[in-house]
């Protein structure tokens, strides 16, 4: 009988380093931006010598209640881990901003699509 999968097999995927500084996410939305259906992304070039790639989210008022929020939170998360080990450039901070309407609502696929966008748009 093959071995069963260990608990928390799924944590295998690392997860990236979260933004928590208000300074972070504010040097964040003044650098550069593109707007998707589902996402709006900031992305800034750190110009240090740490290739760490650094993500943040956050959702506004307007996406919904406090649930709302969390699962627009959660899909940008997830949404994120499967697409900037690939797509992100070292050095580099991204905040993901949730839509009111559509982040929640739209399909996964379509969210990733959106941030693979996104980010060839906010490279230089």
């Amino acid at each position: 009988m093959p071995d069963a999968p260990e608990q928390g097999a799924s944590a295998a995927f690392s997860r990236l380093p979260v933004l928590k500084k208000r300074r972070d996410f504010v040097a964040a939305s003044h650098a550069r931006r593109f707007g998707t259906p589902g996402i709006h992304l900031q992305g800034r070039d750190r110009g240090d010598d740490d290739p760490t790639v650094r993500v943040g989210f956050t959702c506004s008022k307007k996406v919904g209640n406090a649930v709302a929020r969390n699962r627009a939170k959660r899909r940008l998360r997830e949404v994120a881990r499967l697409t900037l080990h690939d797509h992100a450039r070292p050095g580099w901070d991204y905040v993901l901003v949730g839509r009111a309407g559509t982040t929640a609502a739209l399909p996964f696929t379509q969210l990733q699509s959106d941030l693979r966008r996104a980010l060839r748009k906010v490279h230089p």
